[in-house]
């Protein structure tokens, strides 16, 4: 016989699972004490935040089972807001929250939580265990929950279940466990056919592919072509359907670019495709289509006419052959070409001569910079709040980059700690941590977490002493800023402070090659890079519908770089409009 802790050490080291991301201590002893004697590393980080946002980024990253472990009271508290990220991505990650002794339970005992209420909303699978026996089935049922695509499964277990003993199996964690990763659901006959007759009805149609389309670029293209739609995307789309689309007219939302909005507005029929885009502002009213493999998704954002659940490849699988091919690309072709005028025309207003002679740094320079020297196949975490904006507008999409952010969160701090997952899972690929100051601030103790290990991450700071993205909002909604801006940082002393090797950047003469060197340092590395806290500042009557599109962002700077290549894009889709070589830019 041995002991539910080493069980569940076993269990896990026979699936394959490498990492476990915790912080020792209390109750969650019998848990590290079993991994020492066992091949799976344990990843010290230092909040347990930290270790649900790296564990649920490595899951996502490797697309494989992560784990992570807290200890009772605190480090149940701490995980809360590293779940919800995961959670609400739906990383295949199995957190074990250690619990005070059985007998204490319900006395007010020092560091008691109610964990069995605690994590409910950023989890889907929640149980206490209460024996080592029944601890087993728990773990297989926490196990399946989690592969099976539903997030986040929490197993909850008192200090001293973790070092009964269990008893002799078979038990049903020894099951083989259904992943269902390819998984198809085909639609409705009846929702497909209304579908269909809306298609063939309409004149002009947009398709608007997010994440959930992630994995059906060529299905997209295809229903593109046949119906001479444009297709725009989301944020956390963007990486998967930009590159090499020639149907391509930007991005929508408060980050967008190009004309995806005006192509959404002006279509007789606007198809959301894998999408559960939240802002209500960016989206049509009237004549929506959507497609989306989870029924709950289905008209919560705006009405929706023509709803059709599956998931996108087998959903126009089954529409295409029964769809009449359009005839005229006038629509698609105008949008095309709007969507190269629009980012000419910015571009056009500032240059990158200018740029570089302007101190603070730009941070739209020092984006397009990274964006350029970066590797080809780098990953890419990026912290909520203006990094959100540059990564948006100047990461080049080439089908072999990624890149992780709190798309549906929405948490600052996410950056650094997802880049501790990434790495863990791919040791030998580029992974860059994107900051501002404000978001690695929060979590800058996993500094130390990033040397513990020498993991190589090029960590990149925004720093501008300001919590731009809050001032942005304030200055949007008609309030004057207040509290946003803080006392100046060297975070690169910091950095050689822990044993990083780092770079600090003031003079934009020294960014290219600086940067240049950073990436290609055989370790970690942190680069500070002092930015301009007035890149995105805008009047105070500034409405939201100002804020739709690129042009109308109020953007105080875009360069050639990030969105220069995006022209680059617009202007070789302008191919397939007759007479395109005449087409003139201003």
């Amino acid at each position: 016989m041995t002991n539910f802790a080493n069980q569940v050490v076993n269990h896990l080291e026979a699936l394959g699972v490498k990492r476990i991301y915790g912080l020792v201590g209390d109750s969650l002893n019998p848990l590290s004490d079993a991994v020492r004697n066992h091949d799976i590393e344990w990843v010290h980080v230092r909040n347990e935040e930290a270790a649900a946002f790296a564990a649920g980024a490595d899951a996502l990253a490797a697309d494989e089972l992560a784990v992570c472990g807290g200890s009772c009271g605190p480090g149940n508290t701490h995980f809360v807001q590293g779940l919800f990220e995961a959670h609400r991505n739906g990383s295949k990650l199995l957190a074990i929250a250690s619990h005070i002794p059985t007998i204490e339970i319900g006395s007010q005992f020092f560091q008691e939580t109610h964990p069995e209420l605690l994590f409910q909303e950023c989890s889907s699978y929640l149980e206490v265990v209460h024996n080592a026996d029944q601890g087993m089935r728990v773990l297989h049922n926490a196990i399946q929950n989690t592969m099976a695509g539903n997030g986040v499964s929490v197993m909850v277990v008192p200090g001293d279940v973790f070092a009964a003993d269990v008893a002799k199996g078979p038990h049903t964690s020894d099951s083989v466990y259904a992943v269902g990763a390819d998984k198809r659901v085909y639609p409705d006959p009846q929702e497909a056919a209304r579908l269909v007759e809306a298609i063939n009805k309409a004149d002009t149609v947009t398709l608007f592919a997010g994440y959930g389309a992630r994995n059906a670029r060529e299905a997209v293209f295809a229903l593109a072509e046949k119906i001479k739609a444009p297709v725009g995307h989301s944020f956390r789309g963007k990486m998967y359907l930009e590159h090499d689309n020639p149907y391509d007219v930007g991005m929508s939302g408060l980050l967008g670019y190009g004309a995806c909005h005006e192509a959404s507005e002006k279509a007789d029929l606007f198809i959301m495709v894998g999408t559960d885009f939240p802002y209500t502002d960016w989206l049509p009213g009237d004549n929506v289509a959507q497609i989306d493999i989870d029924a709950t998704h289905i008209g919560r954002r705006t009405p929706v006419k023509y709803p059709v659940v599956g998931d996108v490849t087998s959903v126009i699988e089954n529409i295409l052959p029964h769809i009449e091919e359009k005839k005229s690309r006038k629509f698609l072709d105008s949008m095309l070409k709007r969507h190269a005028e629009l980012l000419e025309d910015v571009v056009d207003k500032y240059t990158t001569k200018a740029a570089e002679a302007n101190t603070p740094i730009h941070p739209e320079l020092a984006a397009s910079v990274l964006d350029e020297l970066a590797d080809e196949d780098a990953y890419f975490t990026v912290d909520t709040g203006m990094c959100n904006v540059w990564s948006s507008r100047y990461l080049t999409p080439n089908g072999k980059r990624d890149e992780a952010a709190s798309f549906l969160h929405g948490t600052m701090a996410n950056a650094l700690p997802m880049a501790i997952g990434v790495q863990s899972a791919f040791p030998d690929r580029q992974v860059i941590s994107w900051s501002g100051d404000g978001g690695l601030g929060m979590l800058l103790g996993e500094l130390l977490t990033v040397k513990l290990h020498n993991l190589p991450i090029k960590t990149i700071v925004f720093n501008n002493s300001s919590l731009g993205m809050v001032k942005l909002e304030m200055l949007v909604a008609g309030f004057p800023d207040f509290e946003t801006d803080h006392d100046k940082v060297n975070f690169a002393a910091i950095a050689e402070g822990v044993g990083i090797k780092s770079f600090r950047i003031e003079d934009p003469d020294e960014l290219r090659p600086k940067l240049k060197e950073a990436l290609a340092y055989d370790g970690p590395v942190l680069v500070d890079i002092v930015t301009d806290a007035d890149a995105l500042s805008l009047p105070p009557d500034i409405t939201w519908d100002m804020m739709k599109g690129f042009t109308t962002a109020g953007v105080k700077t875009v360069l050639d770089g990030g969105v220069g290549r995006m022209i680059n894009l617009a202007r070789a889709n302008l191919r397939h409009i007759g007479g395109a070589a005449s087409i003139e830019f201003k």
